[in-house]
């Protein structure tokens, strides 16, 4: 397997963790799942970031999980998510991940903690310190920090980050980065702004519908890239119904539900998920079987 420069570039898949009914993870399960993703065009795979459900994973089970993955796809393919509730920890899952065989890292800020800016560079300069690349992660939703432009800058500008996992769902920012820091890669963040940020000039994506539709939604992503849009838009609204489901709280219940339909095992979620509600998995479905049956795959 080749071994790939910038190991944060093109399709990374936010992966999905299999659970057996018992909610204990099923890493054959996941190896399967990594492999097949690669077979299937994505170029790597980011484990434990939310859409696995890291939050709710053991310590022992979160480094299996990265080592399940570098021995299936190889470690310039993964590209693990180090968040914890404090630099010392993030900076231990950096080094576990340095020492597994990875060659980047994708990191929020402090995830508990409204912090300022002083306090999210202190964050990036110890993670930093485990010597991996360190793609930062702009989910403001969640973490209710704002890594703007001026931020990022200031932390690329530092040394600190290589590129932004960008999910603010704000497409202008994109422009704004460019400006303020050349240098700075920017990926594609959530799913329903795919093809805005990929002409915007995004060098990548971390996704999540590629785990239930890896064949379709990659041909959407190189369509992008390449400026085709006579491929990419009608693709890009085909898919556009379950693509922004990846913005919702539910996201990882829906694309494991997708993940079912289209014969991969999803499975369940670990509390606090709970299934979707009767209308949700309704919608889910209904656009899951209809690109299903126009052979989106």
């Amino acid at each position: 397997m080749t071994t790939r420069l910038k190991p944060w570039h093109g399709v990374m898949v936010a992966t999905a963790l299999p659970l057996g009914e018992d909610l204990s993870a099923d890493l054959d399960g996941y190896a399967e799942h990594c492999r097949w993703l690669i077979a299937s065009g994505c170029d790597g795979v980011v484990p434990n970031g939310s859409l696995g459900e890291y939050q709710t994973l053991t310590p022992e089970e979160r480094a299996a999980v990265v080592e399940t993955a570098v021995a299936a796809v190889g470690g310039d393919r993964v590209m693990p998510g180090v968040a914890a509730y404090g630099a010392l920890e993030a900076r231990r899952w950096a080094e576990q991940a340095r020492d597994a065989g990875c060659r980047a890292v994708m990191l929020l800020p402090p995830n508990a903690y409204r912090a300022d800016d002083r306090i999210v560079v202190e964050h990036y300069r110890e993670v930093a310190k485990a010597g991996l690349p360190v793609v930062a992660y702009n989910n403001p939703f969640d973490t209710k920090v704002d890594l703007t432009p001026e931020l990022l800058a200031r932390l690329h500008g530092e040394g600190l980050i290589v590129a932004v996992k960008e999910f603010s769902g704000d497409v202008r920012r994109s422009y704004e980065i460019a400006e303020l820091a050349p240098g700075l890669e920017v990926l594609v963040g959530a799913d329903d702004v795919l093809l805005e940020l990929t002409l915007a000039g995004a060098v990548g994506w971390v996704a999540g519908f590629p785990n239930a539709l890896p064949a379709s939604t990659v041909a959407l992503y190189r369509a992008a890239a390449a400026g085709d849009l006579d491929t990419a838009l009608p693709l890009y609204r085909d898919l556009h119904p379950l693509l922004r489901w990846d913005s919702k709280p539910e996201f990882v219940q829906a694309i494991k539900l997708s993940m079912d339909l289209a014969g991969r095992k999803g499975g369940p979620c670990r509390p606090p998920r709970l299934p979707l509600v009767a209308e949700q998995e309704a919608v889910v479905r209904a656009a899951t079987e209809k690109v299903l049956a126009e052979g989106l795959r």
